[in-house]
């Protein structure tokens, strides 16, 4: 059973306090930050931030798994996104997997990108969506909608009322595309949403949601997100794993790993269905559900260590 050692909503200014209380509370001298030894090693004790995002979910717990079983000491530590930044450009984590480029973060990127090191995108199609079964084979752009208004009851079924998806499809898309005078956002939440799309999808019915990529829908559904030749739901996005300022010279093995690391829609999504879907039994231990599709895509190990997975057994 590995251990897992945890802080929530920690703010900026109680960023260094925190982890140095959780450092000394670990039982014995703790360098969260420094090689061991000196020479070309790396150090292995290292500090991840999450965001509670579900690709970051479910990569942080898949590079848990990986790292502790060559033989790191690996804290989680839970952050909201301002404090992570600032954490991370103060030396207080060591590493964080989830930053969206150009568009998300750039703010963030503007403040603390020259206090970071970017280790390298692993992930090339972050974007936002809207989307319908691949069954419903005469919609096949977000345009095509109009055509199809009285079927799906003019309703376009969307997430939280202040979420970004919301407000891109409601202010750009619908206008962009003439949908509003026959349809209508239905705003609730994801789990509302995704109640919807699982109930259609039993009886084969026309539905359309608003959705993004990366997501365990994909894994679980055959879906298909309409074309958006306007570019009106904004361009795709990479996903970055960014370290500390002195992360590669702390971590040589670990930045390449990091460096050579890429995932494709099925691969992330099939992590995620195992990691963070409600449906999935190890929701509640995401770590456990990593392990399972580490022992399934021996393959993606192997691409993304090389010689250093041999021996590795999840």
């Amino acid at each position: 059973m590995h251990s897992r050692k945890r802080m929530t909503a920690l703010s900026a200014a109680g960023m260094s306090a925190a982890l140095l209380l959780t450092a000394c509370g670990g039982g014995g001298d703790q360098d969260l930050t420094g090689p061991a030894d000196g020479g070309g090693e790396d150090a292995k004790e290292i500090n991840i931030a999450l965001i509670a995002w579900e690709e970051a979910i479910a990569t942080t717990a898949m590079w848990q798994v990986i790292l502790e079983e060559k033989g790191y000491d690996v804290t989680v530590t839970d952050v909201d996104v301002a404090p992570m930044y600032q954490g991370a450009a103060n030396g207080d984590v060591d590493l964080f997997l989830d930053t969206w480029l150009p568009v998300t973060h750039a703010d963030y990127w503007e403040d603390y990108g020259d206090q970071l090191e970017d280790l390298g995108a692993w992930y090339d199609n972050a974007k936002l969506t809207i989307t319908v079964p691949s069954y419903m084979e005469d919609v096949n752009s977000i345009a095509d909608l109009a055509d199809h208004a009285e079927e799906l009851d003019g309703r376009i079924v969307g997430i939280d009322p202040g979420a970004g998806l919301t407000r891109v499809t409601r202010e750009e898309a619908m206008p962009g595309y003439g949908l509003e005078e026959d349809f209508e956002l239905v705003e609730s939440s994801t789990a509302a949403m995704l109640a919807e799309l699982d109930s259609a999808i039993a009886d084969e019915e026309p539905i359309v949601v608003t959705l993004w990529r990366p997501h365990p829908a994909y894994a679980k559904h055959d879906l298909k997100d309409l074309e958006d030749p306007e570019g009106l739901m904004g361009e795709a996005e990479t996903v970055h794993a960014v370290g500390r300022d002195g992360f590669t010279e702390d971590y040589p093995e670990l930045a390449e790993w990091l460096g050579g690391w890429e995932m494709s829609d099925d691969e992330l999504a099939t992590l995620e269905a195992l990691t963070v879907s409600e449906d999935s039994e190890y929701q509640d231990s995401p770590e456990e559900g990593a392990r399972v599709w580490l022992s399934e895509n021996p393959e993606f190990v192997e691409r993304v260590l090389g010689d250093d997975a041999e021996g590795l057994e999840f």
